[in-house]
């Protein structure tokens, strides 16, 4: 955004947390003339429109699947932040480390120190490298692992299972 455009965030301007934005005045930058902004609504519809990649055939268990679907709505309670059918949250989807149940290493970096609700829908195209804003959880059922224990929702492995090919659905 720091090319022709205007970009004005008030939380760059804080010199403790962020030394060189506020320094280099990154929390308010105009640019005349602003070849960037009028451009942004029609980009953010686009990028709004494209739909999730499908999973490929016989990447999950269609029946494991069907099941995990009634442990993410009931029992692990995925569904609160994940809202179905976007499978994120609509509207301020940001936690805060705590709510999440990990360090706060990259959020304390962000201009609002929180996390955002991952969309869930097309996992299968973001499945290497790791979840997570930092590829720490190895695999989707890690994930499912940490937020059982992190939160003590008591899921079996049978429903680990399920979620974990719920999720691979989506």
């Amino acid at each position: 955004m720091h090319c022709q455009g205007t970009f004005v965030d008030s939380r760059l301007k804080d010199p403790v947390q962020f030394p060189v934005a506020a320094r280099a005045g990154f929390g308010n930058v105009r640019h005349d003339p602003d070849l960037v902004t009028s451009k942004l609504p029609a980009l953010q519809l686009y990028q709004l429109a494209i739909p999730a990649p499908r999973p490929s055939h016989g990447s999950f268990d269609p029946a494991l699947a069907e099941q995990g679907k009634a442990v993410f709505n009931g029992a692990a309670g995925c569904a609160s932040c994940h809202v179905p059918p976007l499978f994120t949250e609509p509207g301020w989807n940001m936690h805060t480390p705590a709510e999440i149940g990990i360090d706060d290493f990259q959020a304390s970096r962000s201009p609002d120190r929180r996390y955002r609700t991952t969309p869930l829908a097309g996992l299968s195209a973001r499945s290497t490298g790791g979840f997570y804003h930092d590829g720490r959880f190895a695999n989707l059922r890690a994930v499912v692992e940490h937020y059982n224990q992190a939160f003590a929702l008591g899921l079996t492995d049978g429903q680990t299972l399920q979620l974990v090919e719920y999720l691979k659905s989506l």
